[in-house]
């Protein structure tokens, strides 16, 4: 693992459908659980700035909670307006049960 990957959390503090926010080396990210698989984005989101972890998340979805615009946080493509940019995504890996990012 490179200096690039970055502790976030452990997989038993990440909740299927429950956004967990974390900072990693200095930037705002949020931890989704969708069947198991931890993925990682920006947790801004990109139409009104709003924190995607305290938004709703329902599987692969998480919804703004100013606008409802919704994304896809496996790849961070917009689903439903009013968002149009897409979210900034970050690797993940498993390792022991921990959750580390690489937010380069």
């Amino acid at each position: 693992m490179t200096d690039d990957w970055h502790r976030a959390a452990s997989v038993d503090e990440i909740e299927a459908d429950e956004p967990f926010g974390v900072k990693i080396n200095g930037k705002a990210v949020v931890l989704y659980n969708v069947d198991g698989t931890i993925y990682a984005t920006a947790d801004e989101c990109t139409h009104a700035f709003a924190r995607l972890s305290s938004g709703f998340q329902e599987g692969c979805h998480i919804l703004c909670p100013i606008h409802n615009g919704r994304f896809d946080v496996t790849t961070g493509a917009p689903v439903d307006g009013p968002v149009d940019v897409p979210l900034q995504t970050y690797p993940v890996e498993v390792r022991d049960g921990q959750v580390f990012v690489d937010v380069t």
